[in-house]
């Protein structure tokens, strides 16, 4: 039994000549020549290695074989138009699958309310996040373990396909009593007097600090690394030094904790994060669909 012979074709031809009991019938609904039909029955007898009708003038009925055959082709049948229907809506965009990376400052920011607007649109899309560095992000997305990043300008990302998602601030977070919160605004080169709080080396908003700090020749006063923009203003707040976040990140916890919001004069304190794809032509439609939701006309999509 050669089962590899046989097609969906022949499955449904043999469908269509069972419930008309003609091969002449079945042939016209399946849009073939009853000489086509005829082989393609025969071949699929061959396949099985019994026969599957009796043929006779009126025309033909199943044999014992063919009427398991007939119930396992209609199931088949059925099961592959179920798939169909499944596999139209990933086509279609409203159903499927987005593995999204992006950096804490997007994700504190911005990315949670987009992503709670987006899936309340397509409930049945499933986005997957993880929080990564900018730098892990745009390697994520060249080794295609993420489908969209968002990241931090600067970051070096010459071989993706990047779009302007928003604008943050960065500002100084400091203890209520700490002199800085006597300036409504203050220069980055002011700041590098006191001892600082700040995240990992490896992050966007540490090297950006960095990299300014290093453009002035001043040294950066790092005292304290963290994991988040919440142990950043815990360690503020215990008055054991200050830090540069996000304001939209540092708002709430400034608030709860009774810390001061300094405004950065630096052009470079306003900077873009970006959404960044390997390639935009070989998006899925779900992926494409989330890309122009987080970048509205700027998006290829729009």
């Amino acid at each position: 039994m050669n089962l590899a012979r046989v097609d969906l074709v022949t499955l449904a031809l043999f469908v269509a000549v069972a419930r008309h009991g003609s091969i002449s019938a079945g042939a016209r609904q399946s849009h073939l020549a009853v000489a086509a039909a005829s082989k393609r029955i025969s071949d699929l007898e061959a396949a099985v290695g019994t026969p599957l009708l009796y043929r006779q003038a009126t025309g033909v009925e199943l044999t014992e074989a063919g009427r398991t055959c007939f119930s396992h082709a209609v199931g088949i049948l059925e099961d592959v138009e179920r798939m169909a229907g499944v596999l139209s809506d990933y086509a279609s965009g409203t159903r499927g699958q987005v593995r999204i990376w992006a950096n804490t400052s997007a994700i504190t920011q911005f990315l949670a309310d987009d992503l709670a607007a987006f899936l309340q649109q397509h409930p049945t899309i499933r986005v997957e996040i993880e929080e990564q560095n900018s730098n892990d992000i745009v390697s994520a997305l060249m080794e295609n373990r993420a489908d969209i990043g968002i990241f931090a300008d600067r970051t070096p990302s010459s071989m993706l396909t990047t779009l302007p998602y928003r604008e943050d601030e960065l500002v100084v977070v400091a203890p209520s009593e700490h002199p800085l919160t006597a300036f409504d605004a203050v220069d980055f080169v002011d700041t590098l007097a006191y001892d600082f709080v700040g995240l990992s080396r490896n992050t966007s908003l540490a090297a950006r600090l960095l990299e300014e700090s290093s453009r002035i020749e001043k040294p950066f006063p790092l005292r304290i690394q963290v994991r988040s923009f919440d142990a950043m203003c815990r360690m503020v707040r215990a008055g054991l030094a200050v830090g540069i976040l996000p304001r939209i990140a540092a708002e709430p916890h400034a608030q709860a904790m009774q810390l001061r919001i300094i405004p950065l004069r630096d052009a470079w304190a306003r900077r873009m994060l970006q959404v960044g794809v390997r390639d935009a032509n070989a998006l899925t439609v779900s992926s494409r669909m989330l890309v122009t939701h987080l970048c509205g006309p700027h998006s290829p999509f729009a």
